[in-house]
């Protein structure tokens, strides 16, 4: 499915992005992916220490049974 990337930034909030890609994709190109597409949103400037970031996999979550 997706993961989910979340970046701290300078205003003190933090921005959550999805990233379409693998399940074996390495967390650093997660984590590149999500920050330029933060620079290029025009928001206040990421953090970009990589340790900062949290990162998680949205693909094994079970859909609800539809009626």
């Amino acid at each position: 499915m997706f993961w989910m990337v979340a970046l701290l930034a300078l205003d003190g909030r933090q921005y959550v992005y999805r990233v379409y890609a693998p399940r074996e994709a390495l967390p650093a190109d997660l984590f590149w992916a999500a920050f330029h597409c933060h620079d290029e949103s025009g928001g206040p400037r990421a953090s970009d220490w990589f340790d900062s970031a949290q990162i998680w996999w949205m693909g094994d979550v079970e859909e609800p049974a539809r009626n």
